[in-house]
């Protein structure tokens, strides 16, 4: 004879492990975040040019793509750790659309004015090739630094908080590229960075799929 409902429960939960809680999202979202900027302070300095950056300061056009990127990440990164909790709304994944939109419009403003003034020298190939392999050269160690930690929420929709966190990874390391960006965006830069963040994104939501061996 199968056991009763409430012989079941007795018996799961006398063989149930104690459950660890986890910190509130925001909370282990700013620890993250503040150990990828721990990170960054002392890798940045072996590639960064930090004459350049400083010049490319005075272009308030670039400050705007600057902060528009870093608080994509920011707020993307924040959106995942709360969307990784099943009794958080998934519209959190609409968080990081405001800075994003500031994002690519500043990006996008410096591209129609390169291309405006260089024609078709714009699409030549050069540094968009290195922009691409920076940004996954950043992507990889931050992103697994990231999947490593929002699954131990054990997300019920992984792919969706994946890809939000790919879409912060990605924002981030473009931030990180810019300390040694010594091009203006043309047409073509500005798809090599759509390419590899995209890709980022891709490659989190499909590491999302793969299921989690039981504790």
């Amino acid at each position: 004879m199968p056991p009763s409902t409430d012989q079941l429960i007795e018996l799961l939960a006398r063989g149930a492990a104690p459950v660890k809680r986890l910190r509130p999202p925001l909370v282990r979202a700013t620890l993250w975040l503040l150990a990828v900027a721990a990170v960054a302070a002392l890798v940045v300095p072996f590639f960064a040019n930090f004459a350049l950056f400083d010049e490319k300061l005075r272009d308030a056009k670039f400050i705007l793509e600057l902060i528009g990127t870093l608080l994509t990440g920011i707020a993307a990164v924040v959106a995942a750790f709360y969307m990784s909790l099943p009794d958080r709304s998934p519209a959190w994944a609409l968080l990081p659309l405001p800075p994003l939109v500031l994002w690519l419009a500043s990006s996008g403003y410096n591209c129609y004015r390169d291309w405006i003034v260089t024609g078709t020298n714009g699409w030549a190939l050069g540094e968009t090739t290195a922009c691409f392999g920076t940004i996954m050269g950043f992507s990889v160690p931050i992103g697994i630094a990231l999947v490593l930690v929002i699954r131990r929420a054990r997300p019920i929709a992984p792919v969706p908080v994946a890809a939000i966190g790919g879409l912060g990874v990605a924002a981030l390391s473009a931030f990180l590229l810019q300390f040694n960006h010594d091009v203006d965006a043309s047409f073509l830069d500005l798809g090599v960075h759509a390419a590899a963040i995209l890709l980022v994104i891709a490659v989190a939501a499909i590491v999302a799929r793969i299921p989690r061996a039981p504790i």
